[in-house]
C-alpha cells in the first residue's frame, strides 16, 4: 500500500498567504485582543471578588444603594440594571441577525439589524450615565455615612472591634446613630492619638458635634460605605462602558459604510463580523459584571 508523498514546494510552504486555521487574518487578530482584554476584566473582577470578601462586614449591598428608577420615586432594587442588562443583551441578538442577513448579502437586513444594534447600545450607554449622575449626587432624602474632622490633632480615628476596619477622614460607611450604638455596645471606639481611648461619653459627644454627614460619591469617599466600593464601581462600570461606547461608534462608522454601498463593491460583509465579535464580548463581560458586582 503506497502513501502519498507529494512534495510541496519550499515557496508554497514558507511563500506566506496560508493561514494555519481556517479564518482571516483580522478575524486571528480581533480574537487575540479579546482574550487580552478579557484577562484585563478578569484581573478587576478578581480583585473585586478579594476585596468583597475581605470587606464582607461592611461592603454595601448593591439593592441598598442601586434601586432607583427614572422617572419614579418608587424603591425598585436592581430594577433598572436588570433592564439595562436585557436591553444589552437583546442588541446580541440584534447583532447575530446583522451577521447572518451579511452572510445571505441581504443590504437591507444589515442595515435594519445593525441600527438595531446601535440603538440598544445607545440606551445602556445613557442608562449608564444616568446611574452614574444619581450613584454620585446620592440619596437626597438621607446620607448615610459621616466624616470625622480631619484637623483635630487629638483624633486619630473611630475604630471598631474587629480591628479590620479603621476609619478616619476618609469617611464611615455607617449612619453616625448607629456609630454611637456601637461605642454603647463597646464594639467601637474613638482611638486618640496618643494610642489611648476616649471614654464613651467623650467619643459620644465627639461624634454628635463634630461627625458631618456625606451625600453622594466620589473617589475618595461616600455614603454608600467603603471608599473602595465607588472605587471599583466607577472603574469597572467605567472600564467596561468605554468598551460599549467604541462598539457603538464603530457600529455606526459600518453602518454609514454599508448604507454608502463599500461592502457590496468587496462582496463581503466581514468587517461586520469582526465588530460582531467585539459586541458579543461587551455583552458577555456585562454578564458577569451584573453577577459579579450587583448580585453577589
Amino acid at each position: 500500500m503506497s502513501e502519498d508523498k507529494t512534495e510541496i514546494s519550499s515557496k508554497e510552504a514558507w511563500g506566506g498567504g496560508v493561514s494555519p486555521v481556517k479564518t482571516s487574518y483580522g478575524k486571528q487578530m480581533m480574537w487575540f485582543f479579546l482574550v487580552s482584554d478579557a484577562l484585563t476584566f478578569g484581573a478587576l473582577l478578581t480583585a473585586l471578588g478579594f476585596m468583597k470578601h475581605r470587606f464582607a462586614d461592611v461592603w454595601p449591598l448593591c439593592e441598598n444603594v442601586f434601586y432607583h428608577f427614572p422617572g419614579t420615586h418608587a424603591h425598585l432594587p436592581l430594577i433598572y440594571v436588570a433592564l439595562m442588562t436585557f436591553i444589552l443583551i437583546v442588541s446580541s441578538v440584534t447583532m447575530v441577525l446583522a451577521v447572518e442577513a451579511g452572510h445571505r448579502l441581504d443590504k437591507k437586513g444589515v442595515i435594519k439589524w445593525l441600527a438595531a444594534t446601535v440603538v440598544g447600545g445607545l440606551f445602556f450607554l445613557t442608562s449608564q450615565a444616568w446611574e452614574w449622575d444619581t450613584f454620585i449626587k446620592g440619596n437626597e432624602a438621607q446620607s448615610t455615612a459621616f466624616l470625622l474632622p480631619s484637623d483635630n490633632e487629638n483624633i486619630a480615628h473611630l475604630r471598631f472591634s474587629d480591628d479590620h476596619f479603621v476609619f478616619n477622614e476618609d469617611g464611615l460607611g455607617k449612619p453616625v446613630e448607629l456609630a454611637i450604638q456601637a461605642i454603647n455596645s463597646g464594639e467601637a471606639s474613638l482611638e486618640l492619638a496618643n494610642k489611648s481611648y476616649a471614654s464613651k461619653a467623650v467619643a459620644i459627644k465627639f461624634l454628635e458635634n463634630n461627625a458631618q454627614q456625606i451625600q453622594g460619591a466620589n473617589l475618595k469617599r461616600n455614603e454608600y460605605g467603603l471608599p473602595l466600593y465607588a472605587n471599583f464601581f466607577f472603574c469597572i462600570t467605567g472600564f467596561h462602558g468605554f468598551h460599549v461606547f467604541s462598539g457603538v461608534l464603530f457600529n455606526l462608522i459600518i453602518l454609514v459604510q454599508v448604507m454608502k454601498g463599500t461592502y457590496d463593491k468587496r462582496g463581503h460583509f466581514e468587517m461586520i463580523e469582526k465588530t460582531g465579535l467585539y459586541w458579543h464580548f461587551i455583552d458577555l463581560v456585562w454578564v458577569f459584571v451584573f453577577t459579579f458586582f450587583y448580585l453577589i
